[in-house]
């Protein structure tokens, strides 16, 4: 395997229905997850990307959370139709998706 030039983690962390954080599995994760192998797979992008799942990355409340390195940026609220944006515009463009981008207070 090459390795890749970017490496693309979604949090799947779950949490019980009635924790106060909630989670981002509880607010839409798998599908951002299957959304981005189904571009990665439609673009021929496995190559030059990495996808991964993780656990809880402490961004709960603005879940769900994608995390792109070696850049380190991190995007919230991501829903299954942002990844085409990220894809084109982050990955392949070079350019922050600016609206999605968490603020820098996300790292502490």
């Amino acid at each position: 395997m090459a390795k890749p030039e970017q490496h693309v983690i979604v949090c799947s962390h779950s949490r019980p229905p009635d924790n106060p954080k909630g989670s981002c599995e509880a607010r839409g994760s798998q599908p951002v997850i299957d959304a981005f192998a189904k571009e990665f797979e439609a673009q021929g992008l496995w190559g030059r990307f990495k996808l991964t799942t993780s656990s809880c990355l402490g961004t709960c409340e603005v879940g769900p959370s994608v995390l792109v390195y070696p850049e380190g940026v991190m995007y919230q609220k991501v829903g299954a139709d942002d990844v085409p944006k990220i894809i084109e515009e982050h990955l392949i463009g070079g350019k922050r998706v600016k609206s999605l981008e968490a603020p820098a207070e996300v790292w502490g």
